[in-house]
């Protein structure tokens, strides 16, 4: 992964991304993925837990949402958001790369905006491909990659393309 940004960049990052989250329906751009009571996601490079909170409320208590990311202020915004909505379903892994999940153990991963700040893809590809289950979903969205998101998820076969939709990607595990 990249370098750990500071502390006054993630909370500037996060300042951005609070915007954006007032004039996205994140409820929407989570529902368009399929997920449901139940399911496992993991949502790799969590950033202040946009998608961690509408996921977590989707699986319900039978379900689990794993939020990863390199920065500890990122763990401590999502944190706070669960708590505002009551949700216990979250789990907080504090990590640059290994998700230190059993293998097959997710069903769904999201993988947003996060290609422009890795160094080496393919590494975080590799071990998404271990975790999902057989079958299992990876929704990937990235502005800056866009064109280039089908070659980039599928170069190492791990992954074929399902559907591609106005906002993301949807890639299922070969």
């Amino acid at each position: 992964m990249s370098e750990l940004m500071s502390n006054s960049l993630f909370r500037f990052m996060s300042f951005l991304i609070s915007i954006r989250d007032i004039l996205v329906d994140l409820d929407k751009v989570v529902e368009e993925i399929g997920i449901k009571s139940g399911n496992v996601v993991l949502d790799y490079g969590c950033g202040p837990g946009s998608f961690s909170v509408p996921a977590a409320k989707i699986v319900g208590k039978s379900g689990k949402v794993y939020a990863l990311d390199i920065h500890p202020l990122a763990l401590k915004y999502t944190k706070k958001k669960a708590q505002k909505n009551e949700l216990t379903n979250i789990e907080f892994i504090l990590s640059d790369c290994d998700t230190g999940l059993n293998d097959e153990s997710v069903d769904i991963v999201l993988f947003y905006d996060m290609l422009k700040n890795l160094l080496t893809p393919q590494k975080q590809l590799k071990e998404l491909h271990r975790i999902l289950k057989p079958e299992g979903i990876l929704c990937v969205k990235d502005v800056r990659f866009k064109d280039e998101i089908p070659s980039m998820i599928t170069e190492n076969n791990f992954f074929k393309l399902k559907t591609k939709s106005k906002k993301q990607f949807l890639f299922v595990k070969k």
